[in-house]
């Protein structure tokens, strides 16, 4: 399954769970410690997921040489995994729909404005779908800043180190799933905040008269 998913959905059980039955499936013979990194989650994690799988009946296990355990999906588990990806895969195209809509509203706001140039600040799935939103409008994403992608390009569009590294832009959207609140406070120290946007479903809050206000891209 793609490593991406929305930012409350990623790590959840169900999408936990999906990793595991789909490691396990494609390779049983493999170690805990392979499974858990093919699942991105730490080591202990998987083990307790791998044993709750089996008490529910979706694996099986079987003792093998050198103290380690082979490990096979059941009738149950190709069931259980077959919802689970119906599930995530629904899921998935709504929070798409979700996200293209709130980045067109976005760009829209900039194209009214007169921000033809935007920098995107995390590579990510949502970064991805505010490219497409940029593109249907005419706005020109310049880059990709993150500081921790080892990838020279996402989408089409190069990935830099820092806003520093770029001549000229006139705005700058917020696509960090993982710390959007931080990287937006981080941004609001160099950067006028009325130039920086964020899609509502990150739910960042901008703090003004000691108010908490949700960001709404306008």
């Amino acid at each position: 399954m793609p490593a991406d998913t929305a930012p409350d959905e990623r790590y959840s059980d169900a999408n936990t769970t999906l990793r595991i039955l789909d490691a396990v499936e494609r390779d049983g013979d493999q170690n805990q410690r392979a499974m858990a990194g093919e699942a991105g989650v730490a080591l202990g994690l998987a083990n307790a997921y791998l044993r709750r799988c089996a008490r529910k009946g979706w694996i099986k296990m079987r003792e093998a040489p050198a103290r380690r355990y082979l490990y096979y999906i059941t009738p149950q588990g190709f069931a259980e995994k077959a919802r689970l990806t119906a599930e995530y895969l629904t899921s998935s195209f709504e929070m798409f729909r979700a996200a293209r809509g709130e980045c067109d509203k976005i760009m829209e706001s900039c194209k009214r404005q007169g921000r033809r140039k935007i920098a995107l600040i995390g590579a990510s799935d949502l970064a991805e779908v505010a490219v497409l939103s940029a593109l249907a409008l005419e706005i020109e994403v310049v880059a990709v800043v993150d500081t921790k992608s080892n990838q020279p390009k996402l989408a089409g569009i190069p990935i830099v180190r820092s806003l520093d590294e770029l001549d000229e832009i006139d705005a700058v959207l917020i696509t960090d799933i993982s710390q959007p609140q931080l990287t937006y406070e981080k941004l609001a120290r160099i950067w006028p905040s009325e130039r920086i946007s964020a899609p509502p479903m990150l739910r960042i809050a901008r703090n003004k008269d000691g108010l908490a206000k949700w960001e709404d891209g306008r």
